[in-house]
């Protein structure tokens, strides 16, 4: 769609760009929501892809996302061998409602800070404890846990003119061993719930991570194996208005599904069958 409020594009910004953030911006990465719909509050573009940030760096330390990373980049990364959660990437890359064009310009960073329940990026580096380095217009930077990052439906922390910078995740949550259970109304479509149960090896802990059902992502965290009643008593504990309500499902179903795929993933990862 054309956005004919633009009246300006900056094509190369500063390597720090925001200094001279005004209402009526908006940074611009992939655009596969931006040019989605009418934006009748902007006034200029800032293109982010000039800076050339690194899409994919992987090491000792983890992984770390450069926010202008594609959702295809993500999907081909190859994974070390011991970095078990690998296929977990491609499964939340699958989980996109979208096509291979809009995977192709579609970035990590416009999937997170767009902080829908649905969001896919945001539920895989929630679940696999990303921290999220933000740049200020004042040319400071501060760091977030990925799991305080979305708020609610569509909000996020990010003040006027921040701008996400780089996700990253430690290598302690890429070996780790995980499960998960999405459900959808259909088969391509959006989620209705999402979610990542992870276990550090040698260990019976449980980080179970609820999502795309509730307006901002839950973590359940237990240092051991809970029983069945325990878990079913964390998961009713969730507020009742974090529930979501959209067409995709209401908030008593959405308790329901978290419900029953709690107790699937408990049996699972203790060592039992769903």
């Amino acid at each position: 769609m054309d956005i004919n409020t633009i009246t300006e594009v900056v094509r190369h910004p500063p390597d720090r760009p925001g200094h001279d953030w005004r209402d009526g911006d908006a940074w611009l990465a992939g655009g596969t929501w931006l040019f989605s719909d009418e934006q009748p509050h902007l006034r200029r573009l800032i293109d982010l892809a000039a800076l050339g940030w690194d899409s994919l760096t992987a090491g000792p330390h983890g992984l770390q996302i450069g926010a202008t990373c594609t959702i295809r980049e993500l999907y081909a990364l190859v994974t070390p061998d011991d970095w078990t959660v690998g296929p977990l990437l491609r499964t939340s890359c699958e989980a996109f409602l979208a096509s291979f064009k809009v995977w192709n310009s579609a970035t990590v960073g416009g999937n997170i800070v767009m902080a829908l329940p649905a969001g896919p990026m945001t539920t895989v580096t929630v679940a696999l404890e990303a921290t999220y380095t933000l740049w200020s217009p004042d040319g400071t930077e501060r760091t977030v846990d990925a799991v305080d990052f979305v708020t609610a439906n569509n909000r996020n922390v990010l003040a006027p003119g921040e701008i996400l910078r780089r996700i990253d995740i430690p290598a302690s949550a890429l070996r780790k061993r995980y499960t998960h259970r999405r459900f959808t109304l259909t088969k391509m479509g959006r989620s209705t719930i999402f979610m990542i149960a992870t276990q550090t090896p040698g260990s019976d802990d449980l980080l179970l991570t609820l999502t795309a059902g509730t307006t901002h992502p839950v973590q359940l965290a237990f240092d051991s194996m809970p029983d069945a009643d325990t878990l079913r008593d964390a998961v009713d504990a969730v507020p009742a208005d974090v529930w979501f309500d959209d067409p995709n499902g209401t908030p008593d179903h959405r308790h329901h599904l978290a419900r029953h795929f709690a107790e699937e993933i408990r049996v699972e990862l203790a060592g039992g069958t769903p």
